[in-house]
C-alpha cells in the first residue's frame, strides 16, 4: 500500500466520505465494520475475501450493506 494511502483514507473517514461495509450475522449476533476505503470499487473488490472469513466462522445468516460515512472503534460489535 503506498504511503499515501492510509492518510487518505483517514482524511475521508473523518469527512465522512469513505466506504465502509456494515456486516451482520446472526448465531452469534455479531455487526463488522470493513473499511475505510477511498473508492466504493476499492471496498467491492476487497469484500469477498472478508465476506469468505465471515462464512468459515458458520454464522446463522449474513447480511451486509455497503455505506459512506464516518466510523471509528470499536469495528467490532458483540450482541
Amino acid at each position: 500500500m503506498s504511503p499515501v494511502i492510509r492518510p487518505l483514507r483517514s482524511l475521508a473517514n473523518g469527512f465522512g466520505l469513505a466506504w465502509w461495509a456494515r456486516v451482520e450475522t446472526s448465531a452469534p449476533t455479531v455487526t463488522y465494520w470493513f473499511g475505510p476505503f477511498l473508492t466504493r470499487r476499492g471496498l467491492t473488490n476487497e469484500l469477498d475475501s472478508f465476506l469468505e472469513d465471515i462464512h468459515s466462522e458458520s454464522p446463522g445468516s449474513v447480511d451486509h450493506v455497503i455505506l459512506r460515512t464516518r466510523r471509528g472503534e470499536p469495528l467490532t460489535i458483540e450482541g
